[in-house]
């Protein structure tokens, strides 16, 4: 009877429609996210300083960095979790999770306090200058202090998809994006970037609790009973797609702050308008990851039971459904990027810059797609270098060196179309591991 109940969790038999079951809460959490940030954003800029807005901005990093270390047992966590469901350890698979709730607590109080100790010289290597400095530490002060809340949020958040409860996964995020929301006009025209600071953590706080309610009082599968210790070879099966995970977050940031560092050679106005262009970017890349990693638990589920033909049948689907959303959505926000960018700021050169900036950002988006759906992947089978190779490519490696050799070559037009480069040629890479690792041909 258990097993028939395990099994209920995912239902295999009908992969599609299981999919958006897990996907389309995902994808709903994803846009409520967009919505705080593009409300931060809005009411920010609502204060006319473009120094508040480019020093907010350059925090940015801050927040990867601490979402790398979430996603390093959030991510990691979540994938073997779910091949120890497929495989039918439960036990097991509860003291995964117990292990990772206490750790991401441990790492995120330790990584606040190393980056508080730090904090003005990171912030001067993230793009700071004289005069964004003083908005980029009251803002970065008060989210390293509530550290442990970001790293935390991103544990249950994907653990509770593993066992199927993708929808409370999603109410816990929107009780955070509402709390968020709330608070930002509040607090933003008293406290500047501090109170943004302080309406942002309050989210990931009520966030974390009612991720823990759910955790304790419906699951089956997670636990949270105090635990530091656990076996080597299921560290290891963490750590090797959870640093996959980390990597892309961190490389991220280090992209971030380099690219911050080109565009401060033109002005803080650059930043600010690049900050804001972002926000409307995360429109895309915020639905690709809910369609991406909304897979992740079928995908490791299928994985773990030894299920190829599925996986190769999903995989093809979701191929397919993914560059068509994608495209849709980057023609749409080509098209409307001026009045966009106006219902977020008032300032006429920030607008005038955003724009390009804009569409440049969003152009390679369906190669990005293709990327994340195989770094999801990856991940959720257990393939730890290919999911590596893929973490270091768009946001990584790939992204460095064609932002350097662009911006050498073409100067400020360089700066703004190496991403769309680094997207494709990430793509190319993405389709060379899916024809190595996961051959289309049936078996016999």
């Amino acid at each position: 009877m258990e097993k028939k109940q395990e099994r209920a969790m995912l239902d295999t038999e009908r992969l599609i429609p299981t999919y958006f079951r897990l996907s389309l809460p995902v994808v709903l959490s994803s846009i409520i996210t967009i919505v705080y940030n593009l409300a931060d954003t809005y009411f920010i800029a609502r204060a006319g300083n473009a120094l508040l807005i480019a020093g907010v901005s350059l925090c940015a990093p801050i927040f990867m960095i601490l979402m790398a270390f979430g996603n390093l047992f959030g991510q990691g966590g979540s994938s073997l979790v779910s091949r120890l469901l497929g495989q039918e350890k439960k036990e097991t698979a509860a003291r995964v999770s117990a292990f990772c709730f206490w750790i991401a607590l441990i790492v995120g109080a330790v990584l606040g306090g190393l980056l508080l100790l730090f904090r003005e010289p990171f912030l001067l290597l993230l793009g700071a200058s004289p005069d964004t400095l003083p908005y980029a530490t009251a803002y970065g002060t008060v989210m390293l202090l509530g550290a442990p809340l970001v790293v935390l949020n991103f544990i249950h958040m994907n653990l509770l998809r593993c066992e199927g409860m993708s929808g409370l996964s999603m109410a816990g995020t929107v009780l955070g994006s509402v709390v968020n929301i709330i608070l930002d006009p509040l607090l933003i025209p008293i406290l500047g970037a501090e109170g943004a600071a302080i309406a942002t953590l309050a989210g990931y706080f009520s966030t974390d609790l009612f991720l823990l309610i759910i955790v304790l009082r419906r699951s089956r599968a997670l636990s949270v009973r105090f635990t530091l210790r656990i076996e080597g070879a299921l560290l290891k099966d963490i750590l090797l797609i959870g640093v996959t995970a980390a990597i892309t977050n961190i490389a991220g940031s280090v992209c971030t702050i380099l690219l911050n560092q080109k565009l401060l050679v033109y002005g803080d106005v650059r930043i600010a308008a690049m900050g804001i262009a972002h926000k409307v970017t995360m429109i895309v890349q915020m639905i690709l990851i809910g369609f991406s990693f909304g897979g992740v638990p079928l995908f490791g589920f299928l994985s773990g039971a030894g299920e190829k033909k599925k996986i190769r049948r999903l995989l093809r689907f979701c191929l397919l459904f993914l560059c068509a959303v994608t495209l849709s959505m980057t023609l749409a926000i080509c098209l409307a990027a001026d009045p966009l960018l106006r219902l977020l700021t008032p300032d006429g050169e920030l607008v005038r810059l955003g724009v390009p900036m804009l569409r440049w950002q969003t152009a390679g988006s369906v190669f990005a797609g293709v990327v994340m759906l195989m770094t999801c992947l990856c991940q959720a089978a257990g393939k730890a270098l290919p999911s590596l190779l893929l973490s270091l490519s768009r946001q990584g490696i790939v992204f460095v060196l064609v932002l350097l050799i662009a911006a050498a070559a073409a100067g400020y037009t360089g700066v703004l179309i190496s991403q769309f480069a680094a997207d494709v040629i990430s793509a190319l890479l993405a389709l060379g591991i899916l024809w190595k690792c996961f051959p289309q041909k049936a078996e016999a």
